[in-house]
Formats: structure tokens, sequence, C-alpha cells
């Protein structure tokens, strides 16, 4: 399918240089574009064998008439958005835009369960991956979660399952992407600087079930008003989960007990407190990785055993450690409002909170207004911390509990010298970490390293 095909790959970080990998395996001609005149070629090229570089150049800057001319298909990493001028111009000229995803998807061997969402996609995939390796499938967890789905689609077989994250970044540009269970966890609003609009980034997430047939699952979230309504528009089957209503077909909470009903079967995972994670909003991604492992086949029993072993993920509401009596959570994967709500409902005690970050247009009211008295003193940092401050006066919340910081380390620093015994600190800015940190585990691990120092 791609052997000596001309394949320019749009951007040079992990995404693109993975797609450059698995295309030069498939014996692809390829070159990487990147609009960073400063780009260090030696240490891209350094990432390929000496047989792969012979197949592979550089270019960086713009995008030529040249390459236009010799390139027949273009792969986009999920960094760039589709209305990049780049894309808008490789379409003028005829020439197809894959993302990684679905070239990945394309050429893997196997069966595909799929998760998106705004929020606990991460948790939902490490636990539903976790569930079919103990189910003894031959097993491959990839996407957003961290490990780029060209890295692995030559490992898998026609026995593989395939669990991966997808974000809308990359559901944006994967027109083929086909999983036999899919799950879209929850809308709420996020990257509207790169979607412009709720209605665009909520038919996005929806194409994840876009070519799913009337036999194959799509997950969904019951207490969601989007997705109540994608459910009737979806021509997949639907899968309810609910944390507040009881379903005749689907997973549900009753008594704070995960019950089901599905494809013929019925009976209780377990009790909420037997989980070792935190919040209604880990209940319910406990509850969608179960629904989908049933509707793929897997035994009750096994799903309740992994489902007990279960321990979360790092940076979700992760704890960190105790000192003095006062607990430390690191929730830095709480990159948006939505996630932050989560994180503050599942907090059980007085909280000092850290907030603030790169600015995604996001509104901050409805996180002040799910503080519910807990948060004693609210820490504030980044591109955004003024604007945070505005909505929480607007909200009421006490000016005098408000602290305005320079630096992360002041930050933490200021919670550990004011909390006491009987606190939480809870690092959930709300926001990316992008401007202060390269990602949101650099965010977390800082915050971990200064929490135990």
């Amino acid at each position: 399918m791609l052997q000596d095909k001309h394949v320019l790959v749009l951007g040079a970080g992990r995404s693109g240089l993975g797609a450059a990998k698995l295309l030069t395996d498939h014996q692809a001609q390829v070159t990487i574009l990147d609009s960073n005149k400063n780009l260090d070629q030696a240490s891209v090229l350094a990432h390929f064998s000496d047989a792969e570089q012979d197949r592979i150049r550089i270019a960086v800057g713009d995008l030529t008439d040249e390459l236009l001319d010799w390139a027949e298909l273009a792969i986009l990493s999920p960094g760039i958005p589709i209305d990049h001028e780049w894309v808008t111009t490789c379409g003028k000229a005829d020439i197809p835009v894959w993302g990684e995803v679905e070239l990945a998807s394309r050429l893997s061997r196997g069966d595909i369960l799929a998760i998106t969402g705004t929020n606990g996609k991460t948790t939902t995939t490490t636990l539903l991956g976790q569930m079919m390796q103990d189910a003894g499938k031959e097993t491959f967890v990839v996407g957003n979660i961290g490990t780029a789905f060209t890295e692995t689609a030559d490992a898998t077989t026609d026995q593989s399952v395939i669990v991966a994250e997808i974000s809308s970044f990359q559901l944006e540009s994967a027109p083929t992407f086909h999983p036999v269970v899919s799950s879209i966890l929850n809308i709420t609003p996020d990257h509207l600087n790169r979607h412009y609009t709720m209605e665009n980034y909520a038919a996005v997430k929806e194409r994840i079930a876009a070519n799913q047939t009337a036999q194959e699952a799509c997950v969904l979230n019951y207490e969601d008003p989007i997705l109540r309504a994608f459910g009737g528009q979806t021509g997949a089957k639907v899968l309810w989960f609910s944390s507040e209503h009881v379903l005749e077909e689907g997973i549900w909470l009753e008594d704070n007990r995960i019950t089901y009903r599905i494809d013929g079967l019925s009976g209780r995972i377990c009790h909420v407190d037997e989980l070792q994670i935190l919040g209604v909003h880990n209940y319910e991604n406990v509850m969608a990785a179960c629904a989908m492992a049933l509707a793929y086949g897997v035994d009750p029993a096994s799903v309740r055993k992994s489902v007990l072993a279960f321990k979360g993920v790092a940076h979700r509401i992760e704890y960190v450690c105790e000192r003095d009596g006062v607990v430390y959570y690191n929730d830095s994967k709480g990159t948006n409002p939505d996630a932050s709500i989560r994180a503050i409902k599942a907090m059980r005690r007085p909280t000092l909170l850290i907030g603030g970050g790169y600015d995604k247009g996001s509104d901050y009211k409805p996180w002040i207004e799910a503080f519910d008295g807990k948060v004693k003193e609210f820490i504030l940092i980044g591109a955004t911390r003024e604007a945070i401050r505005d909505d929480a006066l607007a909200c009421g919340f006490d000016a005098d509990r408000i602290v305005l910081l320079d630096t992360f380390e002041e930050a933490v620093a200021r919670c550990i010298a004011d909390a006491e015994e009987g606190d939480a600190v809870l690092l959930s800015p709300a926001c990316a970490s992008w401007g202060m940190f390269d990602n949101y585990e650099q965010r977390g691990d800082v915050f971990k390293e200064l929490v135990r120092g």
C-alpha cells in the first residue's frame, strides 16, 4: 500500500517521528516538514536507523511548491489543526491528509477498543487495558495516553486487542477509524481555542463511532445531555452508564454498587467502598471500562478482579503523601475546569487549592461554584491567575483567601506553610501547563518532588 509512495509528514514531534518510522518500515519515501527553521535535524535523524534514514529527508520552514509536486499523501501530527494552511494547501493540491491515528489503524491488525471524552480518558483507558491483559488478551494500550499508535501498529496481530485513548485532535483527521467498541465519557467545554464552538467540539468527539455498525457497541454517559441526544443519532448499539439513574440496559450506580445488565448478563461488579480511587467521576470511569469489557465478551468475574486491583493513574487525584497531618493530592491532569470540578468534589477535607496556567479560553465560574465551602485558600499562578481571581470574586469567593504568586515553587511552598493538620493540599489547575512546563506530567512530577522534599 505504501511502498515507494511519497509521503509528507507534517510536524517533527513524537507523533510525527512515530509516523515517519512506520512509513519507512513500509518502504515509503518520507519527507518530514517542520515549521521550526532552527530544528536540530541531526537529533531528528538520530531516531532512525541507517536504513530508515535512506528513505527520509527533512524540510524546515514553509510548504513549498516543490514538496506539493512531490507528495502523494500527507500525515498530520495531532498538534496541527485541520484548518492550518498546510492542510488546506494539501487539500487544494488533491493530496490526501491522514492523521497519525488514521495511518496506524489502517496498518494495524486486531480489534480496536477506543475511548474519548473531555475528562477521564486516561483512567478509563488504563483500566480497560488492564482488564484485557487480565483476561489473557494480547493487549496494546496506545494513543493520547503516551504510546503513539504508530509505534505499535506493526507489532499487532489478528488476535490483538488495541485499547486506544483518542483525543479530539486525533479524531479530526481519522475518517476510516473503526473501533469494535467505543466510548465517549463526557463532553464539556475544552480546546475551544482550536474547535471554536461546542458544536464543533462535540461533533469531532462523536466521530469515534462514525464507522461502527449496529452490532458494535458505543458506551455513552447517560448523565451528559449532549451524549443523551447523540445516543439517538448514532448507528452503533448504545450502552449507557449512569451515576444517577437505574437503567433497563447498561451499567449504573445503585445504592453505591456498580450494577449491570448487558447482553443478557446481569449482576454487580462491586461496592464503591471496595475501589481504590475516589470520586463519582471515577465511578463513572470504572463503569465505562466495565461496560466496554463486558460488551467485548470479558467474563464478569475477571472484570471485577481487575477493578478491585486498580489503583488509578498518575496525575489524576493521585495521593502523594501525608505530612504533619496534611494530605497532598496531585491532579495535574486537571487541565480544564470540568476536570478540576471533579477533583474538588472528591476532596473530603478543607483544601488549599493551586490553580492557574495556560489560557485556553475557559470559563472558570462553574469550577469556583463547585467549591462548596471546601477551599480555605486559593493559590493562583500562570497566565490565567487574574482571570480566575476575577471569576472567583464575581462568584463571591472571599478576596482574603485568594493568593496570586509568580512561580509554581512559591505556590507549593505557600501551601506547605499555611496548611494545618486535617487539611488537604490539591494541585488541580483547571488549565494546561504550557508556558510553565512542557506538559502536565512534568508539572505533576515537580509538585510531587517539592512536596516530598
